[in-house]
């Protein structure tokens, strides 16, 4: 834990480069082409993908724009080369952090794109500020008729349990996560084993609710329980999914799909990689120390595949 924390202190300090280089296994790249070539990679070992363009601090309109128009490029691309891979999409990036009714155009108009070319866009969850809209959202375009999307949930958060059992009649598509985001006490578990508690009675009231989820982690426990859940319920390799990070624990990946079950692997890419990083290893030390030691592991044994 101190090593972790060490070194997410010493991050902002890091050349660019050296920041590259530690999260470079876990990004694609800078531009689309990066993302397929991933993606196609992950589709021969028999994994699917979801594909995300990064964008931070957005903070005009026309931005809002541009990031619809790269997605609208990467479901295009996902066609034209028959990938197997939908899209993840954050609200403030397409202007829920500038106008509600902005983010909401926008997501409208990616969902039709989407839809026209049988894919699915997941809406992701991200911090505590903007739980409320983006549930809002969901409902909202659920009603006129929209059912190719889905949402997240954090099972750290103490409201997610309410939430799952609100959504529950709508069956929703539900990315189910323990959350990256560092919320106050009062509004978040911080314990893990209330976290894990919050997590699987989540996923017992969407499986018994019929909803699709992906199961989002890369913690032993969670991916057992998941299974005997699963399992119990007679449920089939269709009606439910696990999800991991890019380049996280990709031997635990390996065991999921070995166990012939869907696994589908996040792919972010873009300019922003900078900034995504930063935030990501900043929010999540243990992910941090993980990505420093392995990296450190495969400059000192090189011939390390990267794979533990």
């Amino acid at each position: 834990m101190l090593f972790d924390q060490a070194i997410v202190r010493l991050l902002p300090a890091m050349p660019r480069p050296v920041v590259r280089r530690i999260s470079s296994r876990y990004i694609a790249g800078d531009h689309l082409p990066d993302a397929t070539a991933t993606v196609r990679a992950l589709n021969e070992q028999g994994k699917l993908a979801t594909i995300d363009v990064l964008g931070e601090e957005i903070t005009n309109e026309a931005e809002t724009h541009a990031i619809a128009r790269a997605y609208e490029e990467v479901l295009s691309e996902i066609a034209r080369r028959h990938l197997l891979s939908n899209v993840s999409v954050k609200p403030t990036a397409l202007g829920l952090g500038l106008d509600y009714g902005l983010c909401r155009h926008n997501l409208r108009r990616l969902l039709g794109f989407a839809r026209v070319r049988g894919n699915f866009v997941r809406i992701d969850m991200e911090d505590a500020t903007t739980t409320d809209a983006t549930l809002d959202l969901y409902r909202e375009l659920r009603a006129e008729g929209y059912e190719n999307f889905g949402i997240v949930l954090q099972a750290s958060l103490k409201r997610t349990l309410a939430d799952v059992e609100d959504l529950a009649p709508l069956k929703p598509n539900v990315r189910l996560c323990k959350g990256i985001y560092v919320e106050a006490p009062s509004i978040q578990y911080r314990d893990d084993n209330n976290v894990r508690t919050s997590f699987v009675r989540s996923l017992e009231i969407l499986f018994d609710a019929g909803c699709y989820v992906g199961v989002a982690t890369h913690d032993d426990q969670l991916v057992i329980a998941a299974e005997r859940l699963a399992y119990e319920r007679r449920l089939s390799e269709d009606d439910f999914e696990f999800q991991m990070l890019l380049g996280v624990r990709p031997e635990l990946g390996d065991k999921i799909v070995s166990r012939y079950h869907k696994l589908r692997i996040y792919v972010p890419f873009g300019d922003y990689w900078y900034e995504y990083s930063l935030r990501r290893l900043q929010e999540n030390p243990s992910i941090a120390g993980y990505i420093a030691s392995d990296t450190v592991g495969r400059v000192l044994h090189p011939g390390r595949n990267g794979s533990t």
